[in-house]
């Protein structure tokens, strides 16, 4: 996030995009984080590539990678919500999956919203899940339906 994008935002909001900055600076082998709500609109986006950036400048992370990694988000969650039905296994926690060149884990958190991260091959898969469910356990009192919905319009003004 950079500074223009936080500019006339709420206490709340621009601390739930703090939480998400220190997520990706703070945790090795985070590549990019995306929070979603539960009808699938980007929230918050870590991608600090500017869309004029040069895709050789871009970091690792999927095509368009706050849209793509929304997109992704949003998918597995619904999947895995539907497949806990099935099985009556209860709500979704955590998703992970590992691929041979990174992983995506998605969270739950506790207003239907997900959290993704794009992370690498060699990342500690513990550290990662850790500091999501901190990232989880601060943001979920905080993303009321005000916060939800001025972060919406953030994003939708962002160029």
């Amino acid at each position: 996030m950079n500074a223009s994008s936080t500019y006339g935002l709420s206490t709340q909001a621009r601390n739930l995009q703090w939480l998400l900055t220190d997520l990706v600076e703070e945790v090795p082998g985070v590549n990019s984080v995306a929070v979603v709500s539960s009808d699938g609109l980007l929230l918050l986006s870590s991608d600090p590539a500017a869309p004029d950036t040069p895709a050789a400048a871009r970091p690792a992370g999927p095509r368009g990678a706050s849209a793509d990694l929304a997109t992704i988000v949003s998918g597995l969650g619904s999947l895995t919500t539907g497949a806990a039905a099935l099985m009556d296994g209860g709500s979704v926690k955590q998703t992970m999956v590992a691929m041979e060149h990174g992983s995506v884990f998605v969270m739950s958190i506790s207003d239907g919203s997900l959290l993704g991260v794009h992370a690498t091959p060699d990342c500690d898969m513990s550290v990662v899940a850790y500091h999501m469910a901190l990232f989880v356990g601060r943001a979920g009192h905080v993303l009321t339906p005000e916060v939800r919905s001025e972060l919406r319009q953030s994003m939708e003004n962002t160029p």
